[in-house]
């Protein structure tokens, strides 16, 4: 008895030690991009467990039998966030009914297509800033976090919060045209139907809440100058937000529009293409950060032109292009809080790297805009999960051969890609 007992405490042993052994592995980084201090370590060993780094230090060589991924002839850097995409819509085209030609399930689809793309490019987690169908950006976020798709992790705002006919409509078609309720379920014409839509967002799954406080480049019959939303309308946005612990952000191209969101209270500025050196002053101030897709403007220009878009968005996009980049270098020499955002949806999902080289042409040095896709969005949505190469976080990187510090067009062909300590390039 004796006997068997010391044999099935030996198996019993065996079994735990091979489930931890599983669990644990380890990264040698022959450079580390120390996003948090701003400077690159090297040779350096990563210790995961499970999902989650537990220790970061000078490397050593881990226990035999352990998994050790061998990247010290590489930059690895974290995962990299992108703080403005639109998985879960079809994306932009030269018809501007496009949304409503496709189903709900047909959306469901593209945007698990969509989030494989981001993924595979390095961003392992997203922003997602609005979708026109409701819900359906929530949807996709549970569908990864489950592992039923693969795609980045996702934090949503589903619906836009728009005055009607505003930035957050589908707008441009014929007289009569009537379009679904659940691309509505945002519009608001004042401040009680912003409370009530924004806490209706919150009980069905959302995030964050997203404001259109101005008129949009590409959405037909108004004009990113233009205010929309009320401040009044915005507070009372703001203010539901907090009750769920959690914050708002305003699409705002012009400059009252970023001024009068910003009293209202939130906690980013989108596009901010025609902010002003008072709206730069206020969002310093206000600790308030800005996401500025200072790369769009020459796909939409380009792809636009030849696609035939409709000749009032490409003129739209010539009056905030250039102002837009003006704005970003003053922004960067003002030491505003910049969080790397792109756009998405708008150019071909998967290219979300292109705009690094747009923010170091326009002021930043490259450490500041690998930070600003990294770091900096983790400190705007307010988590600690993601964002950095540290104990606790997880453990989501990826590795390049070339040097990015050195040529910051690397980081638009990533070698590889680990999320959740598993290898998915």
């Amino acid at each position: 008895m004796k006997r068997l007992i010391v044999a099935v405490l030996g198996c019993v042993l065996a079994l735990l030690g091979s489930a931890v052994n599983a669990q644990t592995s380890y990264v040698h980084a022959g450079r580390l991009v120390d996003v948090v201090a701003g400077r690159v370590l090297t040779d350096q060993l990563i210790t995961i467990e499970g999902e989650r780094i537990v220790a970061v230090g000078p490397y050593t060589q881990p226990p035999a039998g352990f998994q050790v991924i061998d990247w010290s002839d590489m930059t690895v850097l974290p995962g990299l966030i992108d703080a403005h995409t639109h998985l879960a819509d079809w994306g932009q085209s030269n018809n501007v009914a496009e949304p409503l030609l496709h189903s709900p399930q047909e959306v469901a689809l593209i945007g698990a297509h969509h989030a494989r793309l981001t993924l595979a490019a390095g961003f392992t987690s997203v922003r997602d800033v609005g979708t026109f169908r409701a819900f359906g950006d929530v949807a996709l976020r549970d569908a990864i976090a489950r592992g039923w798709v693969p795609g980045p992790r996702m934090w949503v705002a589903s619906s836009y919060i728009t005055v009607p006919g505003g930035g957050g409509e589908v707008t441009g078609f014929a007289h009569g045209v009537v379009v679904p309720e659940d691309m509505r379920v945002g519009v608001v014409r004042n401040a009680d139907e912003a409370r009530d839509a924004s806490r209706y967002l919150f009980q069905h799954g959302v995030d964050f809440i997203k404001l259109i406080a101005t008129g949009a480049v590409l959405a037909e019959g108004t004009e990113p100058g233009a205010i929309e939303l009320s401040e009044a309308e915005m507070a009372a946005a703001v203010e539901v937000a907090a009750q769920y612990g959690s914050y708002a952000t305003a699409h705002a191209h012009g400059a009252e529009g970023i001024r009068s969101a910003i009293r209202a209270g939130v906690r980013s500025i989108e596009h901010a293409s025609l902010i002003d050196a008072e709206g730069i002053a206020m969002a310093r101030d206000a600790g308030v950060w800005l996401v500025m897709d200072i790369y769009n403007g020459d796909f939409i220009d380009e792809v636009g032109t030849r696609d035939g878009w409709p000749a009032d968005m490409l003129r739209k996009n010539t009056e905030t292009t250039d102002a837009q980049r003006e704005g970003f270098t003053h922004a960067v020499r003002a030491g505003v809080r910049i969080a790397y955002g792109t756009d998405a949806g708008v150019y071909p999902h998967g290219q979300n790297a292109r705009q690094f080289a747009y923010m170091v042409r326009y002021g930043m040095t490259p450490m500041q805009a690998i930070q600003s896709a990294t770091i900096q969005v983790a400190e705007l949505m307010a988590t600690t999960d993601v964002g950095a190469i540290a104990p606790g976080r997880f453990a989501d990187m990826v590795a390049v051969a070339a040097d990015p510090l050195a040529d910051i067009t690397a980081l638009e062909h990533v070698d590889h890609v680990m999320q959740g300590g598993r290898l998915v390039r």
